[in-house]
Formats: C-alpha cells, structure tokens, sequence
C-alpha cells in the first residue's frame, strides 16, 4: 500500500514538474529565433546551414497544419493515399522553400516584443527584425499554437500584415483552378520546386 501511495505521489509530481517547464509562447519564439540566428553566424557552408534550420523547422514549425490549411477545401476530395503522398510532397517544398530563403542571412537580429492570446489553442506573438544599413526594419508576427502547453508549434508568420500560410494557400488554389483541380498538377509543382 505504501509503495502504491509513493508511485502515486511520485506521478503527481513529475506531472507538476513537466507543467511548470511549459514554455510560454514568446519564450519559444525568441528561442527559436536564437537557434536559428546561432546557425546562422557559424561559419560553415550554405548546405550545412539548410541542413540545420531544416531540423530546427522540424522540431517547431507545425507543417502538416500549415500544409493541411493550404491545400483548403481540396483536402476533402483526397483519399488517404493522396493525403499521405501530399503531406510528404508538403513538408520537403516548405522545408527547401524555408531553409533556402533563411540561410541567405547572415546573421538576423528579431527582438520579440509582445503577445496576445487568442483563445486557449492561439497566441499571436508579435516581434521585429532589426534593421541594418542593408536592409529595412520588419514587422513579423507568429501565430503559435498553444493547444498542448507542451508542444508549442508555429502556425503561421504574418510579414508586415501579409500571412504566409494564407499566400501559400491562394498560390496552391490557383494552380488546382487553373488545371480543373487536378490534385496531380499541384503534385507536380511541389516535386519540381523540391529537386530544382
């Protein structure tokens, strides 16, 4: 009985000891930020960059929703096997598209100011990219799923007021409405983009 009472006290415990390690959305981002800014003032070679902010992408970013809000209303006519070729097909375009455009910096200075919850499953977290003499100040705003306290996942990223996931999700409608919604034509653009 007393070792039942202490596995007991000892569950309540590490359940307390997990929660109070929740990370706070803002912490989150301007940690991901760091970790990507340290990638990015090593010195060692574009690939190698790519390679490490693809992994850093993995651990943060929630892809298969982001994929899943860009696909729209095309994700109802998909079987599981389409689904499942699309998720793939998903993560390797957004992971080059992500990795190649952000190992262009050389070192990113972003300074998280403020954030504002949503509701219990968003907060928007908002920050600015420092300006240089090369390049202008930005406005970036992160839209942090927040659903498991634990697992904190970035949903989206509004530049100066323009969302990426919802361009992303105009560009995907327009080439299914230009090729009668053929989900093979979208297919094919993202296995063209991922080997180019």
């Amino acid at each position: 009985m007393k070792i039942k009472k202490f596995l007991l006290v000892l569950f309540f415990y590490v359940l307390a000891f997990a929660n109070s390690y929740s990370i706070e959305p803002d912490v989150f981002v301007q940690s991901t930020v760091n970790r990507a800014s340290n990638v990015l003032s090593q010195d060692i070679s574009k690939q190698e960059k790519i390679n490490k902010l693809k992994s850093i992408a993995k651990e943060t970013v929630d892809i298969t929703g982001v994929g899943f809000y860009s696909l729209g209303s095309a994700r109802k006519n998909l079987d599981q096997n389409q689904l499942n070729k699309y998720s793939e097909l998903f993560e390797s375009y957004f992971l080059k598209s992500f990795s190649s455009r952000l190992s262009e910096y050389t070192n990113p200075e972003i300074e998280v100011q403020s954030k504002k919850v949503l509701n219990k499953n968003y907060t928007i977290v908002n920050s600015l990219l420092v300006g240089t003499s090369e390049r202008p100040e930005v406005k970036i705003d992160w839209r942090i799923y927040t659903k498991d306290p634990d697992n904190l996942l970035i949903r989206d990223l509004i530049i100066e007021g323009l969302s990426l996931a919802r361009t992303q999700k105009e560009e995907f409608s327009s080439i299914l409405n230009s090729n009668n919604g053929d989900i093979n034509s979208l297919f094919k653009k993202l296995e063209e983009f991922s080997k180019n």
